[in-house]
């Protein structure tokens, strides 16, 4: 944003801070001549002294709020060191002549002599070049002053814009982190729910109705606590775990004694920390579909969890089937996974996968100590 956008103070404010500050200049310059007064023992009262220094200084407080109201209008000016020496130069070659000519005008006026050009041209060459001096003085003064006030409330200004823009960026960025994540939660909630509707399909076509009736019943222990845990954004791993569990006791409905899991590791501080709730149930089903549905024999799938120092380590595995028939799927265990870790943790978690020793492995690496506290 440029900052000649920036809205200039209203004039009468600036008049009236001007005016003050001014005024207290000149009453501390009107204590002196009044000091005057009292040794040359005169009677005239301070206030007299004060009205004097005010009617004096009336065209630098005017000239004061002028300044302030143009650079505040065009900050551009205030850009470059040039600029503001050009612009003194033209206060200093046109204000100051003016400003000698309005204290020929008041000293007039304080004695109490006609108006005339004639004699306003008197009292002008009758100005010494002390009062010369003392008046450039008081306007580079001024200038500098103005120019100091308002380069720092511009800058001030930019700032806060700038701050404010950085805020609305940070919160759009977590508006959409956050629709990303809903969206994956969106769709891997159907995604399970698919699957699982597929076991018990099979259990309904083997006509074995005591095993499908219990597979209905941990399917809907299994259902609620996806669309439970799915309100949430963190949960504990022993809850995953012990739904890993559920899911697996359905699964055996359909695969009976081929589903091998073996799961190390489930004890101990490493079931304390928190995850993104359904984050091992794509990992176990991504683990079945490329094991047990590619072939006839037994499953061998390993699910091992551990600390390492200020982490959680899953690891998942299953062996590779290279002459089985490849499993056909939307293949969204894995990248949604991958997709929820980087949202979740801000890139402070991570999904490897690699082959070793003729197994498939997937292992995620993720902060022991979540911000988040599982409701």
């Amino acid at each position: 944003m440029s900052t000649s956008s920036i809205a200039p103070p209203r004039y009468l404010p600036v008049l009236a801070v001007s005016v003050l500050v001014w005024t207290g200049i000149c009453a501390i310059g009107a204590l002196s001549s009044y000091a005057d007064w009292q040794r040359d023992g005169s009677d005239r009262p301070y206030w007299q002294a004060l009205w004097a220094w005010c009617f004096t200084h009336a065209l630098l407080m005017l000239g004061t709020c002028q300044l302030y109201v143009v650079f505040s209008r065009r900050p551009p000016l205030l850009a470059d060191a040039r600029r503001i020496g050009g612009l003194y130069a033209l206060v200093v070659a046109f204000f100051l002549p003016l400003q000698m000519l309005y204290s020929a005008f008041v000293r007039l006026v304080q004695r109490h002599e006609a108006l005339s050009a004639g004699a306003l041209w008197q009292r002008l060459q009758d100005i010494d070049r002390f009062d010369w001096f003392t008046e450039f003085a008081w306007t580079s003064f001024t200038f500098i002053a103005v120019v100091a006030i308002c380069t720092w409330s511009v800058k001030r200004r930019t700032e806060q814009q700038w701050q404010q823009l950085q805020v609305d960026h940070l919160r759009l960025q977590l508006d959409l982190e956050h629709q990303r994540l809903q969206a994956l939660r969106g769709q891997l909630e159907p995604h399970f729910i698919f699957n699982a509707l597929n076991a018990i399909t099979a259990l309904v076509r083997s006509d074995d109705k005591r095993t499908a009736l219990s597979g209905i019943s941990r399917l809907s222990a299994l259902l609620r606590y996806a669309l439970t845990a799915s309100e949430r954004d963190w949960v504990r791993i022993d809850e995953e775990l012990a739904f890993v569990r559920d899911y697996l006791a359905l699964q055996r409905l359909r695969y009976g004694e081929r589903l091998r899991v073996r799961i190390e590791g489930d004890a101990g501080p490493v079931l304390e920390a928190c995850c993104p709730p359904l984050l091992l149930q794509p990992l176990i089903e991504n683990a079945l579909r490329h094991d047990l549905d590619r072939h006839g024999a037994c499953g061998d799938v390993r699910l091992a969890l551990r600390r390492d120092g200020g982490e959680v380590v899953i690891r998942m595995c299953n062996p590779l089937h290279a002459g089985g028939a490849p499993n056909p799927g939307l293949g969204l265990g894995l990248r949604g996974t991958r997709a929820r870790l980087r949202l979740a943790y801000q890139g402070c978690a991570s999904l490897h996968t690699w082959e070793e020793a003729g197994r498939f492995v997937a292992e995620v690496r993720m902060d022991a100590e979540a911000d988040e506290v599982a409701a």
